[in-house]
């Protein structure tokens, strides 16, 4: 019986990596529209500066999933964006999935981060598993107003693409169904659509915006009484974009085991290009072999984008 709720969820996720691929296919052509309309207007607009998108406010709790070398947490805590200047280092809570030693071991750089962090007030936690965060008694009873997991990968090394998409699918299905044990509750966040707001496309009428509506997008939130969101942040080319996380976030697929937690239902609330250098001194560090160490590419071109989700009522 188990063995077939697991075939009907591989049978799921394939489907959608079918749809998605005829998605795909529709947005590049209107991508290439897109391009060739910018074109035609270069030269309009220039002095403008780009306005950073910056996800988190200095009064947010923020619990960051899966730090390679921690330079992420240093560069939010030491040298952050001008809008973050007086979070507290105490509102921050560090987490790698490798234990202490692997990660020094791992990523030479490390220590050296993880001494700035504690010594700013940080809390760092080794050993945490995004998908059972449930599980810990360091984390049992906490909330936090932001979850966020930089370029998560279940760095298994599986050659087969389409396997291996599946691998990072169920990853990230399993870290969304962990996520809410520890998100702050309270009401829907309010969501003001920016210039950038196109209309909705392939039948998207779940009030859910799309990923090419999203770029300027506040959450206006003046305090923290609003509900915790998740950030998930993730090359925005092939083949990450087959893992299709804002689907899996908002449709997920039924349990594959019995006794599980069903799977909860996101909503996406915004989408915005993740600018690496905003981030003053992060570095994104891979997860196997030689490319753990600073070596290897995760997709030539596109971009890195942030997706934003919180539950749905």
């Amino acid at each position: 019986m188990g063995h077939g709720k697991k075939t009907s969820l591989k049978a799921t996720l394939q489907l959608q990596q079918s749809r998605l691929k005829a998605k795909q296919k529709a947005a590049h052509s209107a991508e290439v529209a897109e391009q060739k309309r910018k074109s035609q207007n270069t030269g309009k607009g220039k002095g403008s500066t780009r306005q950073p998108t910056i996800p988190f406010r200095p009064t947010d709790r923020i619990l960051l999933i899966g730090e390679g070398n921690f330079s992420f947490a240093r560069a939010l805590l030491v040298d952050p964006p001008s809008t973050l200047e007086h979070l507290p280092p105490t509102n921050v809570t560090a987490t790698s999935y490798d234990s202490e030693e692997e990660c020094f071991s791992k990523y030479p750089d490390a220590k050296e981060m993880v001494d700035t962090i504690k010594q700013r007030g940080a809390e760092v936690l080794f050993g945490i598993d995004a998908t059972k965060l449930q599980k810990y008694s360091v984390l049992k009873g906490r909330r936090w107003d932001r979850i966020a997991w930089n370029f998560p990968h279940a760095g298994k090394g599986i050659t087969d693409q389409d396997r291996n998409i599946l691998s990072n699918q169920r990853l990230v299905l399993d870290f969304l169904r962990s996520a809410p044990h520890c998100l702050t509750p309270g009401p829907m966040p309010a969501i003001h659509l920016g210039r950038k707001h196109k209309k909705r496309v392939d039948g998207n009428d779940d009030g859910d915006a799309t990923d090419s509506d999203m770029e300027m997008l506040p959450i206006s939130a003046a305090t923290n009484s609003g509900r915790g969101t998740v950030l998930i942040t993730l090359r925005n080319v092939s083949p990450y974009t087959a893992w299709d996380v804002p689907r899996l976030a908002k449709t997920p697929p039924k349990l594959s085991k019995l006794g599980e937690e069903p799977n909860p239902r996101y909503k996406l609330l915004r989408s915005f290009v993740f600018h690496r250098n905003d981030w003053k001194g992060y570095e994104h560090r891979m997860t196997k072999g030689e490319r753990a160490h600073g070596h290897g590419k995760t997709g030539g071109g596109g971009e890195d984008r942030t997706w934003e989700f919180c539950l749905q009522d």
